[in-house]
């Protein structure tokens, strides 16, 4: 069993990032810039947008930081992305999900321009995806994808089960892994809520990839020997004798399932360090599209 180490890969992504960054600064242009726009004090997104100005110092990025009031109307939402949009300066730019229950997040990541949208929401740029075009990928599928390729592991007529059918997980990974390529050219169950008798599916894959926010759900007995289990899943669970009071867990039962497991991601330190530095990567191709517009 091998530990698929998430923290270490996204590292190494960044460095290459760096020089790539460096190189454009010493051609006398300017460093990509990223911007993210935050509505409200929710405390996960709080802590999310700021691992991504970190990163973005780290690499050599500008940032910038939108902080908008919970209670902004709709409209005054939409004109802010306008001005995003039309900025220069900025090559790409994501808008914090979820949004407060009065603002309608589908209109808003209408209102992104495409060759903007590094988080690869836009349905353009989801449609561009699925048909294996050159495009923004969402950053967690992105993030897999290279741990996949990283790693080495085989994908070619495998079976994966995804479980999860989330636009920003579960659906996007199932057409990456199904579409021509290396990783890819997978065969490809989505199993979800709805499904019965999931386990009929998990026992038989190569490969699972579990973004369904259900802590434990995949147990031992749900997964043959020699499986590479990708687990997406970050859930808060409580826990009195942690200093923070909760600690984060995932969706696989990772000291059952690493026994049976050829390679298995942690929570944390799997998946999750790898959406910000993927994250990163669309910002440098957001930068190469604006500049050949």
């Amino acid at each position: 069993m091998k530990i698929i180490d998430g923290k270490n890969i996204s590292n190494l992504i960044k460095e290459e990032i760096k020089v790539e960054v460096d190189q454009i600064i010493s051609n006398g242009e300017r460093p990509p810039h990223l911007a993210a726009v935050l509505v409200g004090e929710d405390g996960a997104s709080l802590t999310y947008v700021a691992s991504k100005v970190r990163s973005c110092q780290q690499v050599g990025f500008n940032s910038t930081l939108v902080k908008l009031p919970v209670d902004i109307l709709e409209k005054e939402l939409l004109k802010k992305i306008q001005e995003l949009n039309n900025d220069d300066n900025i090559d790409g730019f994501i808008v914090q999900l979820p949004l407060p229950d009065h603002i309608d997040e589908e209109k808003i990541l209408l209102a992104i321009n495409p060759n903007k949208d590094v988080d690869g929401f836009h349905p353009t740029n989801f449609g561009k995806m699925a048909l294996n075009m050159k495009t923004f990928i969402p950053a967690t599928p992105f993030g897999i994808m290279e741990l996949l390729k990283r790693y080495d592991i085989e994908t070619k007529g495998k079976y994966t089960v995804v479980i999860g059918r989330s636009h920003i997980v579960g659906r996007p990974i199932s057409i990456l892994m199904n579409s021509k390529g290396n990783p890819g050219d997978s065969t490809v169950t989505v199993v979800h809520s709805r499904t019965k008798n999931i386990e009929n599916y998990t026992k038989n894959a190569d490969i699972i990839i579990s973004a369904l926010g259900i802590p434990g759900f995949v147990k031992n007995e749900m997964v043959k020997d020699g499986v590479v289990v990708i687990d997406v899943g970050i859930t808060r669970v409580k826990d009195s004798n942690h200093p923070k009071g909760y600690v984060i867990r995932g969706d696989v039962d990772f000291d059952s399932v690493k026994q049976k497991a050829s390679y298995i991601t942690p929570v944390p330190g799997g998946v999750g360090p790898m959406t910000i530095a993927m994250l990163l990567k669309n910002t440098l191709l957001s930068r190469s599209l604006l500049k050949n517009y």
